[in-house]
């Protein structure tokens, strides 16, 4: 049987991710497209835990499975069709929402809000409708002009404040990451591309803040995950929870930055926090660098 090397976890998101397989768009009913996407995401973490494990030959029919299913371009396709206006899917309303006491402050004024978008799907979302944002949408693979193909864990680190956002949208992208201590290393990440100087002198008390949006079942029913130990490790990289809206099947949260003085890192490993034969696996792994500041 082929072995990958234990030690080799992948570094990018794309190193993770089976190649994408270019199949025609069908017309998906909300069912359909709920399922591809669920049955996309099985078949991921099924493919993470064989990657983990070394098992070659099972990466190998897992991606044979990924990709009778259409590959990364078929999800992609059922989660902007599930995020449609039609279907009331698009995240980015409660953003919108939520920054609103910033976005009146900017009304009149030249300064525009800095968003870097992640895992972009379309360029016609609700904050493409505000003029007082200044929009950078990244994605692994673009679906249209206007999307810059890049996995944001290779995004170069920003030397300059011109090159940080006051605001960063994870939107339905950290629970696609295959595996637990890449998806600490991308909230970490996150931290560094953040601007701390307001976009006005009159500022309010949201930014620079982080959108963070996860199936709830990711939080909710996890063996290894809940709320608190969410709220540990983002409060142990400087984050403050402002901002909280649970539905049937998504999670959002709105969470500020404060870089913090004097770091005080915090390893968290996976552990059972909330035992149950019919809770997921999903996790996340944070083990702090040396030199992270």
């Amino acid at each position: 049987m082929g072995k990958i090397s234990r030690n080799k976890r992948p570094k990018s998101l794309s190193h993770g991710r089976p190649p994408t397989v270019h199949k025609p768009a069908a017309s998906l009913s909300a069912k359909a497209t709920r399922n591809l996407i669920r049955s996309h995401h099985q078949l991921q973490k099924s493919r993470a835990r064989a990657l983990a494990d070394g098992n070659a030959d099972l990466v190998g029919e897992l991606d044979k499975k990924i990709a009778a299913l259409g590959g990364l371009e078929s999800y992609q396709l059922a989660s902007k069709k599930g995020q449609s206006k039609d279907r009331g899917g698009d995240s980015s309303k409660v953003l919108i929402e939520w920054l609103k006491p910033e976005l009146d402050r900017l009304k009149g004024c030249k300064s525009r809000l800095r968003l870097l978008e992640v895992g972009a799907l379309s360029t016609r979302n609700a904050c493409s409708a505000v003029n007082s944002i200044d929009v950078t949408r990244i994605d692994l693979h673009s679906q249209e002009p206007g999307i810059l193909e890049q996995d944001f864990m290779e995004r170069p680190l920003p030397t300059s404040d011109l090159e940080r956002f006051h605001v960063i949208s994870l939107s339905l992208v950290l629970n696609f990451v295959p595996d637990p201590t890449t998806r600490g290393e991308m909230l970490w990440r996150t931290t560094a591309f953040l601007d701390s100087t307001p976009p006005t002198p009159s500022h309010g008390d949201l930014l620079p803040c982080l959108f963070l949006v996860l199936p709830a079942p990711c939080i909710l029913n996890s063996r290894y995950f809940t709320e608190n130990r969410l709220q540990a490790i983002m409060s142990s990289l400087g984050y403050t929870m402002l901002k909280r809206k649970l539905t049937s099947k998504l999670i959002y949260q709105l969470w500020k930055y404060e870089r913090p003085v004097h770091p005080q890192r915090r390893e968290f490993k996976k552990e059972m926090l909330n035992p149950g034969v019919t809770r997921n696996n999903f996790t996340v792994v944070y083990k702090p660098a040396k030199d992270a500041n």
